[in-house]
């Protein structure tokens, strides 16, 4: 079963065509051709959720400086310049200096290679595609600008090249919501886990995304007037979407009792207000409260909501971690899940380790139907009630672990792994086996030498270079560790 994501993927991509203004008249119907090549990359870039803007054939310095405050104006989230001939940098140059927005270079020729026994100089006009993208990264870098991306191949029939503006669509996505998220921050830190500890306005500052400093007492206001009607609807879609099995060997879990179903769904219903009251995006926290009081039962109990949430496209993380949410946001809006995620004890039989908590996961990348145990306590926690168990899918693995250096800034620890089969305890927590190279003593090590924050974002399959893409956009120190 699939939670269906609660807001549509969307980002604003610009397009542009860049040439030599001086073809055009030397050859006859060489324009017209350069903006069919542009239609058919733009035809490309609709399959994937994101809205085009255009901006035409940009051929010589001043057209470039005419159309720079319309692609400002637009607000984009990234830029593609199509390099349908070749173009001198000066089209490039008022472009790269005067916006802030990443730019993807595109060099698609339509021939797999010169028909050489019939080459013309308008064949190679026509393929031309790379042959100024150097003249454009340098000019980049010279400027103090990052060198763009580029995506090398053919027009046609080239799944590289098409897998390619698939990812850049995706890393769109991230971007977007990146620059409006509103990320609710609730409580304090569990115990002052030092690595826990995140400046809103850093966040601010590298992501984009507004943190809203949220009390307990919203949620805690909603709980207490939800309807009989509303709780008994969330109840059964968690009955839908869960197994409630018997205990095992764990004798802190038991059967899911009724009563943690209702306290549950009903701090399940409050949550959904709550969100929709504070406009909010993502969600880290964590409170203790009084013991016995009212307030407990709430902020101990909305582990079944998270997980939900999480799985609805809403990333939502405990501990206070604020910097793992945002994590939990990147994995979500690339569609590879994103589960909060810690190392557990390392089985040194399997050359494995346990990859998992104890809450909030991402459901849509669990292998089979995930469990809900009443739990009697949560260790090195207060209170009690219901927890989500299952197992992630088989496969390839990607972690991203969120950061601080000595100097304040971000850095992304990024790796990849793989989900393999082995036996779970049954602890009413979400668990996999991880399998890295070259083996599971050097890859810890390798790690944790990074300065990763302890938790980390779990995804499915191979994204490493996503992700490093993502954090060179933003201007962050990414290391990915093999």
């Amino acid at each position: 079963m699939m939670v269906e994501r609660r807001k549509p993927l969307s980002a604003r991509v610009g397009v542009l065509a860049v040439g030599h203004h001086t073809y055009w008249p030397q050859f006859a119907g060489l324009l017209d051709e350069m903006h069919r090549k542009l239609a058919a990359f733009v035809e490309k870039l609709r399959g994937h959720a994101v809205e085009v803007k255009t901006f035409g054939m940009v051929d010589c310095a001043e057209a470039a400086c005419e159309v720079l405050p319309a692609v400002k104006g637009e607000d984009l989230d990234l830029l593609f310049i199509d390099m349908v001939t070749y173009a001198t940098s000066s089209t490039f140059g008022a472009l790269v200096r005067g916006l802030d927005v990443p730019i993807v270079l595109v060099a698609l020729q339509p021939l797999a290679a010169m028909d050489y026994a019939n080459a013309t100089t308008y064949m190679q006009l026509c393929n031309d595609d790379f042959c100024s993208v150097p003249e454009f990264t340098g000019v980049a870098i010279r400027m103090g600008k990052p060198a763009p991306r580029v995506i090398l191949g053919m027009l046609h029939g080239d799944p590289q090249a098409d897998a390619e503006i698939a990812e850049w669509c995706r890393i769109a996505h991230v971007l977007h919501d990146l620059r409006r998220a509103r990320i609710g921050h609730m409580g304090h830190v569990l115990e002052a886990m030092l690595d826990m500890h995140t400046d809103p306005t850093a966040v601010t500052a590298a992501f984009g995304c507004h943190v809203v400093q949220c009390e307990p007492h919203d949620i805690l206001r909603h709980y207490r007037v939800a309807t009989e009607a509303r709780i008994a609807a969330k109840q059964a879609e968690i009955l839908r979407f869960f197994d409630a099995p018997d205990p095992v060997s764990d004798p802190l879990t038991s059967r899911l009792a009724d009563e943690d179903l209702r306290t549950g769904a009903r701090v399940a219903v409050a949550l959904d207000d709550f969100i929709a009251e504070k406009s909010l995006d993502g969600l880290a926290y964590y409170y203790e409260a009084e013991e016995g009081s009212e307030m407990r039962t709430v902020v101990t109990n909305l582990i079944v909501g998270n997980s939900l949430l999480c799985a609805a496209g809403f990333p939502m993380c405990g501990e206070f971690d604020l910097k793992t949410c945002l994590a939990m946001l990147i994995m979500d809006r690339l569609e590879i899940g994103g589960s909060f995620a810690e190392f557990h004890p390392v089985d040194f039989e399997r050359d494995s380790v346990l990859v998992g908590h104890d809450g909030p996961h991402h459901l849509n990348i669990a292998d089979g139907r995930p469990v809900l145990r009443s739990l009697a306590k949560y260790h090195g926690k207060p209170g009690r009630g219901a927890s989500v168990e299952f197992r992630l899918k088989e496969g390839p693995i990607t972690m991203l672990s969120i950061g601080v250096t000595a100097t304040g800034r971000f850095k992304f620890v990024i790796a990849e792994g793989e989900s393999v089969r082995g036996p779970i305890p049954p602890t009413g927590n979400t668990n996999t086996h991880g399998k890295f190279g070259p083996d599971v003593r050097t890859f810890l090590k390798r790690w944790v030498a990074e300065g990763p924050t302890h938790h980390f974002a779990l995804g499915i399959g191979y994204h490493a270079q996503t992700l490093a893409r993502i954090a060179q956009v933003l201007g962050i120190e990414a290391a990915v560790v093999t």
